[in-house]
């Protein structure tokens, strides 16, 4: 009995529903039905492009950050803010309890040095960032747009640099030029060194690419009078960004009380300590993902409760005859939560179709742009993953029925008698 009454719900609703559609005029139905459908659908495509917009720009931001400083840096406990660093000494047997901690995929020697880029008609502030022959160049060679990478040579100091597009048009330098670089030692004595541009690099990231040009940490040694193992740190990367605060905490514990061979005392900062006012903006978006879905959700879900209560007030007179016929309120009402599935189905439907297509383009084209000095991005990223597509379909979707079940109950405060003579 039970399963032939589920086959008769699904079969009524699905009279009620598809019937509306073939040119029924003397109802109201159809346009609420697809007002209904298009409130889901429009809903839906916001919620998907929304959410791929966040996640792309949030991975987007965060992994330039991360270009350009790693996930987590371990220094000298002594430095300051500042990019003049106090330098330790790193040497075999740290380097291998770095790559022995499980989760850690890579490390690397940076030495960091401010100074001042001076050509025949202009000059400009910078830091210039000094890198071994274990630079990892993925990132740096994704953004290259003129040149090559620098090389590296273990033994041999390099005079090359890479310095950003917007350092070559303010100082009109190109590849294969020179200039010379002065920096400060000790804040007394004035060093320089003089460079070839090997290439250019251009990240959007504006802040950063103002600021930093690459060249050989032996260079950087040199001017500061530095040993040869000696730099201002190193740079860890990890396989997974969400193990981010584990890593650095386990790594921090780990050498709390180890030192180098100059006594120096280690010091763990992840990327989020090193830019915190960044990452705190990255987080705010999350607040405003929610804000969106849950107005969306709403706002759909009004819309689909305005539907039903307008069809089962058409179908008032219907509902008196079943009701006469024997059949209980919680039968009649699993016929207009079929209802309502259908309707819901077919406005997700269309809503992943306009949301997903909407992402397509994006990614592909870049039609929509932004200004790299605001958003640190020339373009709205987009990245839009199978699982969050899932969980938010299905989210939508238990949401939205949910959400029908309160205005189905006023079948039960229909009267047979009353409603037969309704029209």
């Amino acid at each position: 009995m039970d399963c032939f009454n589920m086959n008769f719900e699904f079969f009524l609703a699905k009279r009620i529903h598809f019937s509306k559609e073939k040119g029924d005029n003397k109802r109201a139905t159809p346009p609420v039905v697809r007002i209904a459908i298009a409130g889901i659908a429009i809903g839906l495509a916001v919620m998907i492009v929304s959410v791929a917009i966040v996640v792309g720009f949030k991975k987007e931001v965060r992994n330039k950050v991360i270009g350009f400083g790693a996930h987590i840096q371990l220094a000298n406990f002594d430095n300051n803010i500042s990019y003049e660093a106090v330098p330790i000494a790193i040497g075999d047997s740290l380097r291998d309890a770095l790559m022995r901690t499980e989760g850690v995929r890579h490390i690397e020697v940076f030495a960091t040095k401010p100074g001042i880029i001076k050509t025949e008609t202009d000059f400009q502030g910078i830091v210039m960032k000094g890198v071994d022959a274990d630079f990892d160049t993925t990132f740096l060679g994704n953004h290259l747009v003129e040149g090559q990478m620098i090389r590296i040579d273990s033994i041999k100091i390099s005079n090359q640099a890479l310095i950003s597009r917007h350092m070559a048009k303010m100082l009109h330098l190109g590849c294969g030029d020179s200039f010379v670089a002065c920096f400060y030692v000790n804040n007394q004595d004035v060093r320089m060194r003089k460079f070839y541009i090997a290439g250019i690099y251009d990240t959007g990231f504006s802040d950063y690419d103002k600021l930093f040009a690459f060249c050989d940490v032996k260079q950087i040694r040199r001017i500061n009078g530095w040993e040869e193992n000696m730099a201002s740190g190193v740079g860890i990367f990890i396989d997974n960004y969400n193990r981010l605060d584990e890593l650095t905490e386990e790594l921090y514990f780990s050498l709390i009380d180890k030192k180098d061979r100059l006594g120096n005392i280690y010091y763990i900062r992840s990327i989020k300590e090193l830019n915190p006012m960044i990452f705190n903006w990255l987080g705010i978006l999350d607040s405003n993902v929610a804000i969106i879905l849950i107005l969306m959700i709403l706002v759909s879900g009004f819309t689909m409760i305005s539907g039903l209560l307008i069809i089962i007030l058409e179908r008032t007179n219907m509902i008196g005859i079943l009701k006469a016929l024997g059949e209980n309120n919680y039968s009649i009402r699993k016929v207009f939560l079929y209802v309502s599935f259908f309707m819901i189905v077919k406005g997700m439907f269309w809503g992943n179709v306009i949301g997903v297509s909407l992402c397509f383009l994006q990614s592909h084209f870049h039609w929509l742009k932004l200004d790299p000095e605001t958003y640190y991005l020339d373009s709205v990223p987009i990245d839009l993953n199978w699982v969050s597509l899932l969980l938010i379909n299905i989210g939508s979707l238990a949401v939205s029925l949910l959400m029908m079940i309160a205005p189905s109950y006023f079948i039960s405060k229909i009267e047979p008698a009353k409603s037969i003579k309704f029209e």
